[in-house]
């Protein structure tokens, strides 16, 4: 009996170990290619299209960015420097203008400036002219001891030739004692 053991046992030993599948397994499964244009069996190669792109536009709804010399909000914006009678001294209220001026100017070496000096009616032609001349070439000096560059800025005299304010009286002639900041493409 021993013997039939041994015999049934090292069947089911040898059954279990075998290499055949049983019922019990399934078959291997296939692996799907995925890569464009690849087909299944019995299937035609198809072109792949991408989906369309919508546009976007990323502009839309935006104002254009304001130049930060015309912007209403920047201190650049203003470009008038006022004087005293007979005076070509920069008063305390519009050191910080200056200041931004040279500011931009360091920032942005190819920029060009033209300071015109202006006068009011009371004296003589030569006398304005020089006297516009020292206004303009105070805001120059001014502007290359904060670091802007000599080739950058011309100062001329523009006298009592451009008015802002017409009259004969204190009031208009206080808008005519000026100098004018202008960039290159605004002269």
């Amino acid at each position: 009996m021993r013997a039939i053991w041994i015999a049934v046992l090292s069947t089911a030993i040898l059954a279990a170990c075998s290499s055949a599948p049983t019922t019990d397994e399934q078959a291997p499964v296939g692996v799907e290619d995925r890569k464009p244009g690849a087909v299944g069996p019995g299937a035609k190669p198809q072109a792949v299209k991408p989906p369309p792109v919508a546009a976007v536009d990323l502009t839309a709804g935006r104002k254009p960015a304001l130049s930060p010399l015309t912007d209403p909000g920047s201190i650049l914006s203003k470009r008038s420097i006022f004087y005293d009678f007979d005076k070509f001294d920069i008063r305390d209220e519009y050191r910080s203008l200056v200041e931004a001026h040279a500011r931009y100017l360091r920032d942005n070496p190819k920029a060009k400036m033209l300071i015109q000096g202006n006068t009011d009616e009371r004296g003589g032609r030569e006398y304005n002219l020089a006297l516009g001349q020292r206004r303009s070439e105070g805001v120059k000096r001014m502007l290359l001891l904060l670091g802007a560059k000599e080739e950058q800025i011309e100062a001329v005299s523009l006298g009592e030739e451009k008015p802002r304010a017409e009259g004969h009286a204190e009031d208009a002639w206080a808008q005519n004692r000026r100098s004018d900041i202008l960039y290159q493409g605004e002269f």
